[in-house]
Formats: C-alpha cells, structure tokens, sequence
C-alpha cells in the first residue's frame, strides 16, 4: 500500500495562498527549495488539483531553460517534467508531461492509487487534498509556516467530519524563519 503525503508552504494562519491566489509571500529560500526538490525525488506519483496543476504547468517544463534558473531550479524542473502525475479536474481536456487526467471521482481513484504497490505519493491542491482528508486518505502532513500573516485566501486544513489524529515526527528551522513540521495520521 502506497502512503499518500499532503505538503506545501503556508501562512502563520494557515493558507497556502493570500486573497487573490496570492502566493508571492511564500518565496522558499534555497534550502526550503531543496528540501521540496528532495522530496519531489523521494516521491513515484504526484497527484494534482486543477488549479495547482496549471501553475506548475504553467512554469516547471521549461523552468530548466530560462536563463536566471539555480542549479536547484534545474533539476526540480527535470524532475518534475520527468515523474509520473495524475491531474483530477472536470474542466480541462488535456495534459502533458507524464501526466494522466482523470475527470472522474477523484476519492475513489486516489483510494485505487493507494492500494496499489509502489512509493510514495504526494497530493497538492487545496480543494482536492480536502477532499483525501475527508476521506481519510493522508498518511503524512508536511507543513512549511512561513512567518507571514495573510488574513485569508486558500486554508490548508479543509473542514472535517472528524477529529485526525497526529504524531509529530519531525521539526525543522529553515532560514527566514520558515519551520517545517511534519506529522503522520495516527491509524
């Protein structure tokens, strides 16, 4: 059984991005940059949410061949171009990339995912990781707090049925004063 991972940089109060889909408070630094590269190698299958799927679309599969990219951009943008990814939406026709589109019950197929043998795989989106936590499908909370207050836009944390329970089983300081937490579900 594969375990199913939800990580991305948020606020101090909890979003992914501002009003707006404002995302421009939560650049990482260089070591943020690797340790989500690392994770990205670490991982056989990302699953994607349209809209978080159109702005990595909309940059990483040429993000290795603009001329100001690091070297850590190089190779975040070739492993991403390169790992296999499955994009849930009902509003695009097509993908790209080693990408597959699934237009239909994203909890029964993310289910079907999991069951399957194979590593790691991550979910980003908040709409779509919502509804894998309603469902009870997250093994793995990876939370980056960037010390930044933005008053609203996209939360992390979806409202639940059901209390999760958590261990901690990791914290980390990265420069700007970023803390990385990491939890798995206790099952």
């Amino acid at each position: 059984m594969r375990k199913l991972i939800y990580g991305m940089n948020l606020s101090l109060d909890g979003y992914i991005a501002a009003p707006g889909d404002d995302i421009g408070w939560g650049v990482p630094s260089d070591e943020l940059f690797q340790f989500w590269s690392d994770q990205l190698q670490a991982t056989d299958l990302s699953l994607y949410g349209r809209k978080l799927w159109q702005t990595m679309s909309s940059y990483w599969p040429t993000g290795d061949q603009r001329p100001n990219a690091t070297p850590a951009e190089i190779e975040f943008a070739r492993r991403w171009r390169d790992m296999s990814k499955v994009v849930f939406s009902s509003t695009i026709d097509k993908v790209d990339w080693n990408t597959r589109l699934v237009t239909g019950d994203a909890v029964a197929e993310i289910t079907r995912l999991k069951a399957e043998d194979g590593g790691p795989m991550d979910i980003g989106g908040a709409t779509l990781a919502g509804a894998a936590m309603r469902a009870g499908l997250i093994d793995e909370y990876v939370l980056a707090t960037a010390p930044v207050l933005v008053g609203g836009g996209t939360p992390f944390f979806t409202a639940l049925d059901n209390w999760v329970n958590l261990n901690l089983v990791e914290t980390r300081t990265f420069p700007d004063g970023v803390v990385l937490t990491r939890y798995e579900t206790r099952r």
